[in-house]
């Protein structure tokens, strides 16, 4: 998506108007840090996970001592080796 319209789309009509390229510092922050990539054209698209964490489901050990409790297993609960959704942008 375009850097205006993603302007005009997070901040409204009449932000965009006033500030059209308000959040491309933005953008630009979350390119270095992996978030999102970019073309030459100023198109902006979420990074997307790489196909091993991808498939995997994170599970909170909290979460999964619930089915434990009840007689149910989990099969991966999510040990510290796992990288959580959020702890994956951290890492690029």
């Amino acid at each position: 998506m375009a850097a205006r319209e993603i302007c005009r789309r997070a901040g409204g009509r009449r932000r965009a108007q006033e500030e059209p390229e308000w959040a491309k510092p933005v953008l630009l922050r979350m390119v270095g840090h992996g978030i999102l990539e970019s073309n030459a054209t100023g198109h902006f698209r979420i990074k997307r996970f790489s196909k091993k964490n991808r498939d995997k489901q994170q599970v909170s050990p909290d979460t999964a001592k619930i089915p434990e409790e009840n007689g149910g297993k989990v099969e991966d609960a999510g040990d510290d080796s796992d990288i959580a959704l959020d702890e994956h942008y951290d890492q690029l």
